[in-house]
């Protein structure tokens, strides 16, 4: 028996799943994508197309993860538990109760939300909370048709390294086999509990007291959109306890929507998801827009320039123009830790570091991966030095400044946009001033990001061949520019562990390439230095055309 039609004999109770595989008995091709390999679980946990088969997100992909979860936790805690939440998506509910009920029936105390909370509230809880792990069922900021599934560690920090884990999913060979009771049933047993009220209001509190300015009514004008997702009550919750008393939301974006149709790409990092954002607030004169994907880990802006032309501020100009703020902000108030630290990534802007070392700050370079911030910032705090720390971000729209929780944190990062919006306007700065200065004071920096998308049942296969055959003939040139030297951080390099990214330095600059840990695509980061802002952006855009070309 085929693992389709076994597939096909175990659902006959599950009238949807069962009709999905009935409908593709006759299509081979589509049959070999959903069963030829199982969705993997990586250091981000679970991620994949919604659907029926081994290599789609549904309740017994779940309920298997969950389980192998489980026999880990099992193994390292006397009394293990831990905390679910999910978002907006299509299925995400359900899948929530699924890994609630397979913990509760594996032995794990499980603690689950009564609603939907966005990935910070969960990395808060874990902590808050005492338990052993948690879980989020969240696809971030992909389409519709995706769900997924983040695994954290007792510290509230997705797993650095999950091979552990992984090794206990692969042990359970039979999806079928996987103990799943009944949630009300669950309940009664207290296996299953509902997390308290107090776990919501405690993290408000906690955001809240990362404000840098004083109290009271603020002046500017927000325009904000959660993107269909999670945000609308923490972000507008706490904007509203710091007096932003201006605060409108994009109508069609408001409510919880998994099916995102305003917004087919949730994604605040793309013009197209900030676009009704964008044309509300030209409509209302707004000082700033705000946008935070579906999860609220993520959060982009716009703003008007000198022109009133809205724009859109990449991940890294953001994160320049939030440090020289912070740090400002705090030597004025004195209240700059005297050794300051912040923690960003291999591919977010050099410029960042440039801007935190004037003002005394250590700067820490982790890989890829916001669990990578955490496992530092928990280093910090083994070592005693936990205070010292100012902010963790990466160049693709996540921000952290508290270290109450342990992953991207869209909900404090809004609140402290915000207040970076309203100081420098009450001096009278438009945002891209403020952007201009600091390259006047640090000269231009400028990073472009492309992705390249491999599809069909062999993308994996495919994508690594593409990066085997790049480290045996590293290109000698990219574009016009010679390579002056290679860094392969395959086998670790630089105090950091393995990983799949090749660098590559030219003059003022580096271009480096890894594949996406959620998704069949290779990142591709280009970035660098120079004198004047339109040369520098011709010069990367030749490089990184040269470098993609090889992916062609």
């Amino acid at each position: 028996m085929t693992t389709f039609e076994y597939w096909l004999e175990k659902t006959a109770d599950n009238e949807a799943i069962n009709a999905e595989l009935r409908a593709i008995a006759d299509n081979p091709r589509e049959i070999e994508e959903r069963f030829s390999e199982g969705l993997e679980f990586g250091t981000g946990g679970l991620r994949g197309i919604i659907g029926a088969g081994t290599n789609r997100m549904n309740i017994y992909t779940v309920a298997r993860a969950t389980a192998g979860f489980a026999s880990f936790l099992k193994k390292h805690f006397a009394s293990p538990s831990a905390v679910i939440s999910y978002d907006s998506r299509n299925y995400s509910e359900e899948f929530a109760r699924v890994t609630a009920e397979v913990f509760a029936s594996e032995g794990v105390k499980a603690y689950i939300f009564d609603r939907l909370m966005p990935t910070p509230v969960c990395s808060y809880a874990v902590r808050e909370l005492g338990a052993s792990g948690g879980v989020m069922v969240t696809a971030s900021h992909n389409p519709k048709i995706y769900n997924g599934y983040k695994a954290y560690g007792p510290d509230g920090c997705q797993f650095a390294d999950s091979g552990a884990v992984t090794a206990e999913i692969e042990a359970i060979e039979d999806y079928f086999s996987v103990k799943h009771g009944d949630f009300d049933a669950l309940k009664k047993e207290e296996m299953i509990e509902y997390v308290p009220e107090r776990i919501y209001e405690n993290f408000l509190k906690a955001a809240e007291s990362l404000a840098l300015m004083e109290g009271g009514k603020k002046n500017i004008r927000i325009v904000y959109t959660p993107l269909n997702g999670t945000g609308l009550l923490p972000v507008t919750e706490v904007l509203r306890r710091r007096g932003f008393g201006s605060v409108f939301v994009v109508p069609e974006q408001e409510k919880p929507d998994g099916n995102f149709t305003t917004c087919p790409y949730p994604n605040p990092e793309e013009r197209a998801a900030l676009k009704l954002a964008v044309e509300l607030g030209e409509k209302i004169n707004a000082d700033i827009v705000i946008a935070t994907d579906p999860d609220c880990d993520r959060v982009g802006i716009a703003a008007p320039d000198t022109h009133g032309e809205f724009v859109l501020y990449t991940g890294n100009e953001t994160a320049m123009m939030l440090l020289e703020y912070m740090f400002s902000i705090k030597v004025a108030a004195g209240t700059l830790p005297t050794a300051p630290a912040i923690i960003t990534t291999i591919v977010t802007a050099g410029l960042c570091g440039d801007i935190a070392r004037t003002y005394g700050s250590a700067v820490y370079e982790v890989l890829t991966g916001f669990k990578h911030i955490g496992d530092r910032i928990a280093q910090m705090e083994t070592s005693g030095a936990l205070g010292d720390f100012v902010l963790g971000f990466e160049e693709s729209y996540g921000y952290l400044a508290g270290t109450y929780v342990r992953d991207k944190d869209a909900v404090s990062a809004a609140m402290l946009l915000a207040e970076m919006c309203e100081y420098y306007h009450n001096k009278g700065m438009t945002l891209d001033a403020v952007l201009e200065g600091i390259y006047q004071k640090y000269g231009y920096y400028k990073s472009r990001l492309v992705n390249i998308a491999f599809s069909g049942a062999g993308a994996l296969k495919a994508m690594g061949a593409k990066m085997a055959a790049l480290r045996k003939n590293p290109p000698a040139k990219l574009g016009d520019y010679r390579v002056l030297e290679v860094k392969d951080y395959i086998g670790g390099l630089e105090g950091l562990p393995p990983s799949d990214v090749i660098a590559f330095y030219f003059e003022d600059g580096k271009v480096l390439c890894r594949p996406s840990g959620t998704e069949p695509k290779l990142k591709i980061y280009t970035m660098g230095k120079g004198a004047e802002s339109v040369a520098l952006s011709t010069k990367l855009q030749k490089i990184e055309t040269s470098l993609a070309g090889f992916f062609s």
